[in-house]
């Protein structure tokens, strides 16, 4: 016996691990294989119905074919059928029962769901149908409640059992929700617990009420009043009935420690099922008011799920484990002592699976399976197994079925052996029921997954390629890439038992055609799908922490990067919200605006971007800042003569912390209207104590600095008024000096109205001689920063003293001041004066330095004044440049750089002082020695030869000597600008030109000529010339000239190694007229130009020129043909256009054909009756003014004076005329418009006369036109 139960395990062992995978084939992919029946969907098991609706009990079920249903009640069959209230949903289990005949507690049972098919039986579990109910409060009458103040009380709530329990809640008559703390709290079962009662407590609607959820109504308890009362108020209302005798002697009620009320005694137990949730409770009475704290006996609380409710009072632990168990304390603390209860929490578990109910079993004809039903609990629960909803014991016996306990295992299965198991585990606290049917198939291999899908995945992400499949027996799955050259296995690939095929981390080398091959004894299927790796989508700059100021804008970045076959989203959030509905944001494709930041702006920004495969995200605070409220609530404290208080309420910083508060103060008896600084304190204070001057009437006022900037000045304070003093402190900045040799100006800085402590603010002015022994003399000034003491000796030391004074008293001891009188000019030169020459350019003067006492004043120093006599040679004229150099006082002697060499000077030296300069020293000479040379003051090569030219030049400009000669050195160049051997000439002092033989030709050659004194050469001027290699054409020296023609212009480029300086280039149009001038461009220093202003379509002829001295011939080179394109204009010139050709001469034609007329009717002759039809008219535009009444006069029937019709006429009413009888002239300012004697038009309107802008100011200011001529004409025709 033994050794067939070790078979058997070992049988077990075996097949769980061969049908691991054939339990997870999704069946209802497949259309026409049979299935037994599956429960889809029920009704729960403890099922509480509403008595007002129908009751629907719930029972689908799936199979193939589709099942019939059947239930039963209380364990025997329901015939649906007998009772007409019942109905059953078509193609469905789930019955319908109308209660609208019947109440509903008739149909309270415990149902169950059969479904079956020819392949088996599946049964639901048992469904207890219960009617939920809210019962009223029994109807009584609650007494009042009168409690000592301080005693502990319950106020029971006691609601009717209902289905389910109701929800409790202790209100007042208002429906307010009654105030609970620590001291007053509601417990588990309803009651309304005080630790202690106050006086505060007492009130008539204490109200209890229990809301049933399932029927949605509330019941409420009968009001309880509570009074509270105190020991004096117990005797005060007693004595009144008692003959004031005091029937409550004792003390009233005292503090005393913890005691609970709930739970009682020192312990309690309590039982709890596994995975719900476990609620301890410990409410205590004490005075002062205890605090309560839990504890785990046996170790520490619970980390997870673990919670405090109502005051702590409440320990509460969701899904309760096993590891739960133990004992808990809880204590009550107050100032006299401590109580502790201990809870011994038990958990039980009602049955519940350890892997999973049993799972669906698909076996091949001659296959092995396993259906497990493992499961625990505690106490640990029993198993049962069914067969078809027939208890497996009375089910037809299976060769190929053994049952063990919790376990059925099938040997060699055969068709026909397709049932539904039920697998049945139950203890004490529940029971759990699972079908699971066994389908024996024989079916090939079938692959569910679509051909030809493709996935596609994230680079650096798991790739899961699917192989969904079907088969029985189990297909074998096998993979392979590409070109299936081997199949997939091991790194990187992980073959699933559902067939797909995992890549851990996918690379762009994964991507591909894969094909997945399922196959069994009965065939092979294939199929293919592909891979596509994508790269990520990635944020490459995140926005950034942003401090924005209000009604500024901020702009959030977030640029992406990702696949190019990925079309990505960006979405914003604010604090995980949407961004509000609001135009200033503006999302654009990699960054967010937000327009004229409010302070509701602030907040964390999200930028998510989202593909079909992936997504990345950051986020950034936005903080908007601004200059801080002012502060507010200023008062003033501690007031004391000199010193006040000042405190303050901040306003909102605004997020940006304010750094200073800044004091100022308003003086409104000496500066109304005028806010001074008065000190600063830390952000961190809102109190200052500021020290005050005497006799200021102060208003104080506080702004807040912040990051951003200064608020608003707070409002003022109350005005602060100081008494007047004598002054604390005197005038600063004293100092004497004089203005004229015999006076002293004492000066100093007044005092501020702040500093002046009172009224009548005045100085004493105090000052002496110092070196004499003698006494202060004094004097008081008023609204004056100084004093002229007059009569005083020439630059004495005096000490001066300036003391303030007002009308309450004198200021403290001045400090003694220094100080000179008055200066006056210095009445000595220095003497012992000489002048040692140093070389051709510098000489040095000394002298011996004046006495102080003959400077009379402060010395400033010397003052050298030199200027040149002439030069000491012949060619330099006479000169007189006076010039000055000045040196400290201290100095006995100075230098004069600069001088001319071989020239005579003049100097003196002249103290001076801050009166001004003393007398000169007797005025010297001294004399320069010869120096070098300056260079010649010209060169210039003339007569270039085949070999030989002449150099002339200008002796230098300054000589500084006798010139005893020249140098000339020279040398040749050659086109690589390098230099070969120099020759020297040595020439005479009278010399000015030298010819130059023996030279190479068409060479160039740079020459340096200097002149020379005794004391050596000077600086060389230098000059290149080239000689010529023929004497009638001198070859050019340019080379390699090319040109471009390009959309700015003609670019010339060109060569060039002549010595000439000027060079330019020439153009002119070809085949022009010889009067035409070429024209000329100057392009010194560079060897390319450009052309512009060339005209489309034309040829130039272009040359390059350079130009030497003006007795040198001019070099040009050999010309250039450059052609410009043509290029299409533009623009159209209006004056070439036939259709303003045609309009002009359209009008020119209108304009002759109405002079024609004009002339016409002028030469007619006679009179017209036009002047009946001017009377007639009303209009005052058409009839003439008279002058003197302005009213309306009539036409003269002399042809002579009729004015065309339309013209205008004088204010007067009159046509002047002119020689001719037919002539008109216009009004005011303008010219005279006529016409010929033959009619013709010779004359212009030219507006209108003042006085006709008031008579006529309705008429057109307009000059006459051709169509005003033609309204004119009109009248004749």
């Amino acid at each position: 016996m033994e050794r067939r139960r070790m078979d058997t395990a070992l049988l077990v062992v075996l097949l769980m691990g061969h049908l691991a995978t054939a339990l997870e084939v999704p069946l209802d992919l497949l259309e026409g294989l049979p299935q037994p029946p599956t429960i889809t969907h029920q009704s729960p098991k403890d099922y509480i119905i509403d008595p007002r609706e129908n009751i629907v009990i719930h029972c689908e079920a799936k199979g193939k074919p589709h099942p019939s249903f059947s239930w039963t009640r209380n364990g025997t069959h329901f015939d649906i059928d007998q009772d007409p209230n019942v109905t059953m949903k078509p193609h469905s289990g789930t019955l319908v029962v109308d209660i609208s005949r019947e109440k509903a507690d008739i149909y309270e049972a415990v149902y169950q769901c059969i479904a079956r098919n020819i392949h088996g039986t599946a049964v639901s579990h048992n469904i207890v149908i219960r009617q939920s109910r809210s019962p009223l409060w029994s109807k009584e009458k609650i007494k009042p409640v009168v409690i000592q103040e301080g005693g502990s009380l319950v106020l029971p709530c006691e609601p009717p059992a209902g289905l389910p329990p109701p929800i409790i809640f202790w209100m007042d008559n208002n429906f307010q929700r009654l105030p609970q703390s620590s001291r007053v709290s509601q417990s588990l079962n309803g009651d309304l617990y005080f630790s202690n009662v106050l006086l505060e407590d007492s009130r008539n609607d204490y109200i209890c009420y229990a809301r049933f959820p399932h029927t949605r109504t509330i019941q409420q308890k009968q009001p309880i009043s509570v009074t509270v009362l105190n020991l004096d108020a117990i005797n005060d209302t007693m004595a009144a009935f008692y003959n004031d005798t005091d029937l409550f002697s004792e003390d009233p009620v005292e503090e005393r420690r913890p005691t609970f009320l709930i739970p009682s005694g020192s312990s309690s137990s309590k039982m709890v099922l596994r995975g719900q949730v476990l609620e301890m409770e410990c409410i205590a009475e004490g005075l002062p008011t205890p605090e309560i704290s839990w504890s785990k006996v046996s170790g520490e609380l619970p980390s997870k799920g673990t919670s405090f409710l109502h005051y702590q009072k409440t320990l509460r632990i969701v899904n309760v484990s096993e590891s739960d168990a133990g004992d808990y304390r809880c204590t009550a603390r107050n100032q006299l002592g401590s109580e502790h209860h201990t809870i011994h929490v038990t958990v039980k578990a009602a049955p519940y699976w350890i892997s999973g109910p049993p799972r669906n079993l698909v076996l091949a004809p001659g296959e092995n399976g396993v259906l497990t039903c493992r499961a625990s609990g505690t106490p640990k629960p029993s198993v049962t197994w069914a067969m078809n909803g027939i208890s497996i014991e009375n089910s037809p016996k299976d060769l190929s079925r053994n049952v063990e306990d919790d376990t059925i295992i099938f040997t060699d299965i055969q068709t026909g052996s397709s049932a539904v198991y039920q697998c049945n585990v139950s203890n004490d606290h529940g029971y759990l029921l699972s079908n699971a049917f066994v389908n024996v198939l024989s079916e090939p291999p079938r692959v569910l997954t679509p051909s030809n899908k493709v996935y596609q995945v994230i680079k650096n992400h798991p790739a899961l390629i699917d192989c969904a499949f079907f088969g029985s027996p189990i297909p074998k799955i096998t993979w392979f890439k590409d070109s299936r050259s081997s199949t997939l296995v091991g790194d990187p690939y992980i073959l699933h038992d559902n067939g797909t095929l995992e890549i851990h981390k996918a690379q762009a080398r994964n991507a591909g055609k894969y094909t997945c091959v399922a196959r069994n004894n009965l065939g092979i299927y294939e199929n293919h799908v592909y891979l596509e790796v994508k790269e990520p989508t990635r944020i490459l700059k995140q926005p950034e922490y942003k401090v924005i100021q209000r009604y500024k804008s901020a702009v959030l970045e977030c640029k992406v990067k990702h696949d190019p076959t990925l079309v990505p989203t960006m979405s914003w959030l604010k604090d995980d919200d949407e961004l509000p509905d609001d135009e200033r944001f503006v999302v654009d494709s990699d960054s967010l605006t937000i327009m004229d930041v409010t302070e509701s702006d602030a907040g964390v920004y999200t930028c998510i971007v989202n593909t079909t495969l992936d997504h990345d995200s950051a986020s950034v605070e936005l903080t908007v800042v601004e200059r801080p409220d002012p502060p507010t609530d200023l008062e003033l404290t501690d007031q004391k003569k000199r010193s006040v208080q000042l405190t303050w309420t901040p306003g909102d910083e605004h997020n940006s912390p304010i750094q200073n508060f800044l004091i100022q103060y308003e003086d409104s008896l000496h500066h109304r209207g005028y806010w001074h600084n008065l000190t600063e304190v830390p952000g961190t204070k809102t109190t200052a104590h500021l020290k005050l001057s005497a006799y200021i009437h102060y208003t104080f006022r506080v702004l807040a600095l912040n990051a951003v900037g200064f608020s608003r000045p707070s409002s003022p304070s109350k005005i602060y008024k100081t008494e007047p003093a004598a002054p604390d402190e005197n005038p600063t900045g004293v100092q004497g000096f004089g203005t004229e040799h015999d006076n002293l100006v004492i000066s100093w800085t007044p005092l501020s109205g702040l500093q002046s402590n009172g009224p009548g603010l005045r100085y004493r002015v105090m000052w002496r001689q110092k070196a004499v022994d003698s006494d202060w003399t004094s004097v008081t000034v008023a609204n004056n920063s100084r004093f002229v003491v007059s009569g005083t000796p020439t630059f004495v030391p005096y000490e001066l003293k300036v003391q303030a004074v007002n009308d309450h008293g004198v200021g403290p001891e001045p400090a003694i001041a220094h100080g000179f009188s008055g200066e006056d000019l210095p009445v000595a030169a220095p003497e012992m004066v000489q002048a040692v020459v140093l070389n051709s350019t510098l000489a040095e003067v000394h002298w011996e330095p004046v006495p102080h006492k003959l400077i009379r004043g402060q010395i400033k120093g010397y003052k050298v004044y030199y200027w040149k006599e002439r030069a000491l040679h012949k060619h330099n004229p006479h000169q007189m440049e006076k010039q000055i150099l000045t040196f400290g006082g201290n100095h006995s002697h100075g230098r004069l750089p600069a001088l001319h060499p071989f020239s005579l000077y003049s100097f003196n030296v002249r103290v001076y002082n801050g009166k001004g300069d003393g007398p000169p020293s007797p005025t010297q000479q001294f004399s320069t020695p010869e120096g070098v040379p300056g260079a010649p003051t010209s060169l210039v090569v003339t007569n270039l030869n085949l070999d030989s030219l002449t150099l002339e030049w200008s002796p230098p400009h300054d000589r500084n000597g006798r010139i005893t000669g020249y140098t000339l050195k020279y040398q040749p160049v050659n086109n690589s600008n390098e230099l070969g051997t120099v020759e020297e000439l040595a020439l005479l002092a009278n010399e000015t030109s030298v010819t130059l033989p023996n030279l190479k030709y068409s060479t160039r050659y740079k020459f340096y000529l200097s002149a020379k004194t005794v004391r050596g050469p000077g600086p060389a001027i230098t000059e290149e010339a080239v000689t010529v290699m023929d004497e009638v054409w001198p070859v050019s020296p340019f080379g390699n000239v090319s040109s471009s023609v390009g959309e700015d212009g003609a670019v010339i480029s060109w060569e060039y190694w002549g010595p000439e300086k000027t060079i330019y280039v020439e153009y002119i149009v070809e085949n022009s007229e010889g009067e035409e001038e070429w024209q000329k461009e100057l392009v010194n220093g560079s060897q390319n130009v450009v052309l512009k202003g060339l005209q489309g379509g034309r040829s130039y002829r272009v040359r390059l020129v350079a130009k030497g001295h003006h007795d040198q011939p001019l070099h040009h080179s050999k010309e250039l043909l450059v052609t410009v394109p043509a290029v299409a204009s533009r623009q159209v010139d209006i004056a070439t256009q036939g259709w303003f050709i045609g309009l002009m001469c359209a009008i020119a034609l209108l304009i002759l054909i109405l002079l024609i007329i004009c002339f016409i009717q002028r030469n007619k002759g006679g009179k017209y009756p036009v002047k009946e039809k001017e009377d007639a008219h009303t209009d005052p535009e058409f009839q003439p003014m008279k002058e003197d009444d302005c009213t309306f006069g009539e036409y003269s029937d002399n042809e002579d004076h009729k004015p065309l019709k339309g013209s205008r006429t004088p204010s007067n009413g009159t046509v002047k005329r002119d020689d001719s009888d037919d002539s008109l002239v216009d009004y005011g300012e303008g010219g005279e418009g006529q016409f010929n004697e033959d009619g013709s038009f010779i004359g212009q309107y030219s507006g209108k006369s003042g006085s006709r802008d008031t008579a006529e100011g309705h008429e057109s200011s307009e000059a006459p036109s051709p169509i005003n001529a033609m309204n004119s004409l009109n009248s004749f025709v």
